[in-house]
C-alpha cells in the first residue's frame, strides 16, 4: 500500500514539473505569447490550492481512497486532453484538471495514518511526504529528455498512461479507510476559500509581470483580505461540519506548523526552481555552466534520490525524539544548504551538493509535518488537516516563485546582448530561502508537543446515536474495513504513546 501511494505521489509531482522545463519553448510551441504560456502554471497551482482542502473534507465524509481515485482521475483526463490538442485554451484546461490532483498527497498520508500499523505509520508518512520534492527532481531530466528527443505531446500521454496505472492499483490495493466524519459538505465554505485564495494566488503568482503597484493587483490583495476574513468568521459562527474547523486550526501546535511549512516551502522551492536555470546559463554570469536542458535535469538527479533516500531517516528520528526535534534538524539543514549556494557557484560539484543539502533537509523536515499536524487533531479531521497543510505548502511555494521572479528581474545583466540575472540577484534569493530555513526551525522549536490528554487532542468521542452530538459516525469492523488498532493514534496504547511523549 505505502509504494502504490509513494508512486501516485510521485505521478502528481511529475505532473507539477511537466510543463516547467518547457515554459520558454511554449510560445513557440502553442503559437502564444510568453504571458499567456505562464498560464501553464499557474493554473495548476490555483486549481491545486482550491480543490486540496475540498477533497480533504470530502474524503474525510465520504472515503479518502475515494476522492484520490478522484483526483487521479481528474489528472489522468486532464493528460489525456492535453496530449491531443496544441490550442493553448485547451491545455489550459488541460492543466487546470492535472493541478486537481494536488490532493493525492495530503489524501494518501491520512489513509496511512488510518490503516497502517503504528510502528509503520512514521516511515510511509515520511516516504509519502517526500514524494512531492523527489517527483519533482526526477521530472526535470525526465522532461528534458522526452522534450528534446520526441514531440512534447507524449509528455501529456505519458502522464495519462502513468495517471490510469495508478488508478487501477489504488483501486486493487489500497483499501477504504474506515473513518469518517459526520455533518454536511460546507458548500458556502468551500466558495468562500477557493475565492479568496483565487484572490490571493493570482497576484502572488503574477504580481511581478502585472506590477506590484497595480490597481488590479492591490485590489486583488485587498479582496483577498476581506473574503478570508468573512470565510472565518462563517467558518467560526456558521456550519456544523465546516469545511476547515478553524479552532483545531488555531491550536498553537496546527497553526505553527502550518506557518513553518509555508516557510520551508519557500527555502526548498528556491533551490529546485533556479538550479536548473543557473546551470544552463552561460559560464560569462559567473555562475553558469552552458549545460543542455536533459544535462541540468542529469545533473541535478541527485538532488530527487537524496530525498527518496533521506525520508526514511525522517521517521527513524521522530521515533527517538519526535517529530519537532526532526522538523528543526530538517529545517537546519535546508537553511545551511541555502546560506551555501548563495556564495558557492564553482565547481559544478560543489554547487550541486549545496542543493543536495536543501533536499536533504527538506526531506527530513517534510516527512516529520504531517506528525505534527496529525497528532494535535482528531483522527476524522485527518484530511482536512493535512490537505490545508499541502495548501500552506502551495501558498510557500508560491510565494517563492513571487520573490524569485521579483529579484532576478531587478538584478540583471547583458551576455551577448541578452538580459540575465545576475549573480547578485541569486545570491539574494538564496539567502532569503536561507532566512526562511532558520524562522521554520524557530517556529518548530517553540510548537507544543501534544497534550498529555489525548482527549485535548481529539475532542470529546462521538456518542452513540440516539442522545449523540454527530461528528463522527461509529464505524464497525466489517469486511473490507478496519477500526483503528490499539497502539495507533486511535487505540488504548496510542492514547498511552500519547502521554508519554508528551515532553517532546
Amino acid at each position: 500500500m505505502v509504494a502504490v501511494l509513494a508512486l501516485s505521489g510521485i505521478a502528481v509531482a511529475l505532473m507539477q514539473t511537466l510543463a516547467v522545463p518547457l515554459l520558454p519553448e511554449f510560445p513557440r510551441l502553442l503559437d502564444t505569447t510568453p504571458s499567456t504560456a505562464a498560464w501553464l502554471i499557474t493554473i495548476t497551482l490555483l486549481t491545486g490550492a482550491v480543490f486540496a482542502p475540498v477533497l480533504g473534507r470530502l474524503g474525510d465524509m465520504y472515503g479518502k481512497r475515494r476522492m484520490l481515485l478522484a483526483a487521479l482521475a481528474s489528472m489522468t483526463v486532464g493528460s489525456a486532453i492535453g496530449a491531443m490538442t496544441s490550442e493553448v485554451a485547451v491545455v489550459l484546461v488541460a492543466r487546470g484538471l492535472q493541478g486537481v490532483a494536488i490532493g493525492v498527497i495530503p489524501l494518501g498520508i491520512s489513509i496511512m495514518r488510518d490503516e497502517l500499523p503504528p510502528e509503520r505509520v512514521g516511515t510511509g508518512i515520511a516516504v509519502m511526504s517526500s514524494t512531492l520534492g523527489a517527483g519533482g527532481a526526477v521530472g526535470l531530466p525526465l522532461t528534458g529528455f522526452v522534450a528534446e528527443q520526441a514531440d512534447w505531446h507524449w509528455l501529456f500521454w505519458g502522464s495519462a498512461l502513468f495517471g490510469l496505472v495508478q488508478m487501477l492499483l489504488v483501486w486493487a490495493l489500497v483499501p477504504e479507510s474506515s473513518v469518517r466524519s459526520g455533518g454536511r459538505f460546507d458548500v458556502l465554505g468551500a466558495t468562500g476559500l477557493s475565492a479568496g485564495l483565487l484572490c490571493l494566488l493570482l497576484p502572488v503568482s503574477r504580481g511581478s509581470e502585472w506590477g506590484w503597484d497595480s490597481p488590479l493587483v492591490l485590489g486583488l490583495l485587498v479582496a483577498s483580505v476581506v473574503i478570508l476574513l468573512g470565510w472565518g468568521w462563517y467558518e467560526l459562527r456558521g456550519p456544523a461540519a465546516p469545511l476547515v474547523d478553524l479552532r483545531v486550526s488555531a491550536r498553537p501546535a496546527v497553526l505553527l506548523t502550518n506557518i513553518a511549512s509555508v516557510l520551508i516551502g519557500v527555502a526548498m522551492f528556491a533551490g529546485f526552481m533556479v538550479s536548473a536555470q543557473m546551470l544552463q546559463a552561460p559560464a560569462a554570469t559567473g555562475y553558469g555552466f552552458d549545460l543542455s536542458l536533459m544535462e541540468s535535469g542529469l545533473a541535478l538527479l541527485p538532488v530527487g534520490g537524496a530525498m527518496v533516500v533521506f525520508s526514511p531517516l525522517s521517521a527513524v528520528i521522530s521515533r527517538r525524539w519526535g517529530p519537532r526535534v526532526t522538523v528543526v534538524i530538517g529545517a537546519a539543514i535546508l537553511a545551511l544548504g541555502n546560506i551555501a549556494r548563495a556564495f558557492v557557484h564553482a565547481p559544478l560539484v560543489a554547487a550541486i551538493a549545496t542543493v543536495i543539502a536543501t533536499a536533504i533537509g527538506a526531506a527530513l523536515a517534510y516527512g516529520a509535518v504531517p506528525a505534527l499536524i496529525m497528532r494535535a487533531v482528531p483522527q476524522s479531521e485527518t484530511a482536512a488537516a493535512n490537505s490545508l497543510n499541502a495548501l500552506c505548502r502551495s501558498i510557500g511555494t508560491s510565494s517563492c516563485s513571487a520573490v524569485i521572479a521579483t529579484v532576478t528581474a531587478g538584478i540583471v545583466v547583458r551576455i551577448d546582448g541578452v538580459v540575465l540575472p545576475g549573480i547578485d540577484a541569486y545570491t539574494v534569493v538564496f539567502l532569503i530561502a536561507g532566512g526562511a530555513g532558520v524562522l521554520a526551525g524557530v517556529l518548530a522549536a517553540v510548537t507544543p508537543g501534544p497534550p498529555a490528554d489525548p482527549a485535548a487532542a481529539t475532542g470529546p468521542a462521538p456518542e452513540a446515536e440516539g442522545g449523540s452530538r454527530s461528528g463522527v459516525e461509529p464505524v464497525t469492523a466489517s469486511a473490507g474495513s478496519r477500526v483503528p488498532a490499539e497502539g495507533s493514534a486511535g487505540g488504548p496504547r496510542g492514547a498511552r504513546d500519547t502521554r508519554a511523549r508528551a515532553d517532546r
